[in-house]
């Protein structure tokens, strides 16, 4: 989602939290097939980066835009803003997803030998 965006409407209507609005986040392509709901939003005028402001909690994921939960006291991004998202630690942690290993075992030993097992320790990668 590491795109520019280009639409920007904040719901008239609130959330069911009184501090709580709801924003949609509208881009001129595809989004990044990863993004999630429950994944976390954030925003970046800054065009190193190092000022990067959280939205809110994803709640609805469309081919072209996203909808985010955004607290009162925040300040909404701009049609010009730089948006990206990031995931839990806790989520996404039971099975590899988009990576995989290919292993060859090979034996040049004359003598007969047997595999008794084999095994594999997965580090989460991405914290």
């Amino acid at each position: 989602m590491h795109q520019e965006l280009s639409k920007l409407f904040t719901n008239a209507h609130k959330n069911k939290n009184k501090y709580m609005d709801s924003i949609t986040l509208t881009f001129p392509q595809t989004l990044n097939v990863s993004i999630q709901i429950g994944d976390t939003a954030y925003y970046t005028n800054d065009l190193n980066g190092n000022a990067i402001v959280q939205i809110g909690a994803v709640t609805n994921v469309l081919p072209s835009s996203i909808v985010v939960d955004i607290p009162n006291n925040v300040v909404r991004p701009l049609l010009t803003s730089f948006i990206l998202f990031s995931k839990t630690n806790a989520a996404n942690q039971g099975n590899l997803k988009g990576y995989y290993l290919e292993a060859t075992f090979a034996n040049d030993s004359t003598n007969k030998a047997e595999m008794f097992s084999v095994g594999s320790d997965i580090l989460v990668s991405s914290k």
